[in-house]
């Protein structure tokens, strides 16, 4: 099996087209030359620059170096940020760094981009080294980019590039490495074939095994608070900012996160002002969320951890042991003791966003309209208040405070914060 595993970064890692091929289009139009359909522009992916501007729109060299100045000028702005890494390829990379592999890098980009790229998408940790080519290297060698990305005194034939194009795999053969094509990228499977690659992936699941990895247990991941806190918002934002990073996610909440749950939730949340509900008693509040959470790890919460992906969760047991344990005074124990039949998805962590408790009911009764638990009073609410920070007090590994305070952008800075220190120590 593979101690070396070498990766290009276009077309492998992330799915760069949208940002170089809006660069391309840029740099064609800047020049006064006829715009390329969007077939012609996806060959700009993978291949040097230099030699796509020369053959696709038939300029001369020094033409095609001032298309390039022109693209990069694009593509420092906005284009490298236009881009994601594929999903799965997250845990891939983690998985690779846990099982004790060199990874890296090899890529004919110019390494300033490539370098930035894994860092704003948060590759870095697992990565030994990034290698590219030099901005004055416009005929980047794929050999040579191998060979420099491979430690000194590698065993070469303990070593691996993993690409979608062509280039990847003929630069793997002449660097005397094995190749691995993936069909997920922007090469196409004649262009692959014909290359005769040493293996194929034809989607990211599949590199798990030929690599030699396992496919790690997904990791349970809630967000916490009292309402108003703004833990929805910041926890939709976690989830596209996940996505872009390639980790595969499951997004859902409590009471709810499957059909039996979510009717549950029209029960136990329905307005303050139904007459029907007004009735209900707090036993019969707690155990309706406890059946809804049984229900929900069952069908949601369980599978997709074993399928190895993220599951963020808005709200769980914590809040059932705070709302109905101390805020309706039925007892910690009484909540942990009903909820027994969820407890196999125990969270991995979970974030409490802490917030004064007058300006979180203002935000959470600011359209006029209260649930249920919402519109109880300021005793209830003080309680559930204390109750989140004994739990905090109590379990900090898994509970992490984050501030509430201060714009969204800011609080999903130290929401970004906790959750990259928790996914790069993770094993």
């Amino acid at each position: 099996m593979y101690d070396y595993v070498l990766f290009d970064l276009d077309g492998t890692l992330t799915r760069s087209g949208d940002g170089i091929k809006k660069s391309a289009a840029y740099a064609i139009a800047r020049l006064g030359y006829a715009p390329l359909s969007d077939a012609q522009l996806d060959k700009f992916v993978g291949p040097p620059l230099l030699e796509m501007f020369m053959t696709l729109c038939g300029m001369d060299e020094p033409t095609a170096l001032k298309a390039v100045g022109f693209y990069r000028e694009r593509f420092e702005s906005v284009g490298w940020r236009e881009n994601a890494v594929y999903p799965g390829i997250a845990p891939l990379l983690r998985a690779l760094r846990a099982a004790g592999k060199y990874v890296a890098i090899a890529t004919a980009k110019p390494e300033y981009f490539a370098v930035r790229i894994a860092e704003y998408f948060g590759m870095a940790p697992y990565l030994n080294a990034v290698t590219g080519a030099s901005m004055a290297d416009h005929h980047a060698d794929k050999a040579a980019l191998i060979a420099r990305a491979l430690p000194a005194g590698a065993d070469k034939r303990r070593a691996v590039m993993v690409g979608d194009r062509k280039f990847d795999v003929l630069g793997a053969k002449a660097a005397g490495v094995h190749s691995l094509a993936v069909g997920y990228g922007y090469g196409s499977r004649d262009e692959l074939e014909a290359c005769a690659p040493d293996l194929f992936a034809a989607d990211v699941s599949s590199l798990f095994s030929l690599l030699g990895v396992e496919r790690p247990r997904g990791c349970f991941i809630t967000f916490e608070g009292t309402d108003g806190c703004g833990k929805s918002t910041q926890m939709a934002l976690a989830a596209d900012w996940l996505s872009e990073r390639g980790w595969e996610l499951v997004r859902t909440r409590e009471p709810g996160g499957c059909p039996i749950s979510e009717r549950i939730r029209q029960i136990v949340l329905s307005d303050a002002s139904d007459a029907d509900a007004r009735g209900m008693t707090d036993e019969c509040e707690a155990l309706l969320f406890a059946a809804s959470r049984a229900q929900h790890v069952h069908d949601v919460i369980l599978p997709a951890l074993r399928a190895g992906k993220i599951v963020l969760c808005d709200r769980f047991l914590d809040s059932s042991i705070v709302y109905q344990g101390y805020g309706r005074e039925l007892g910690e124990d009484f909540i942990r003791q009903i909820n027994k039949p969820a407890l196999s998805a125990r969270p991995d962590l979970t974030l409490l966003y802490e917030i004064d408790e007058r300006e979180a009911l203002g935000r959470a009764t600011r359209d006029g309209h209260a649930d249920r638990i919402e519109a109880e009073g300021a005793a209830y609410q003080r309680r559930v208040q204390s109750a989140y920070a004994r739990l905090r007090d109590h379990e900090p590994e898994r509970l992490r405070g984050v501030d509430a305070t201060g714009t969204i952008e800011d609080v999903f800075a130290r929401t970004q914060k906790a959750l990259s220190d928790f996914l790069d120590t993770k094993e």
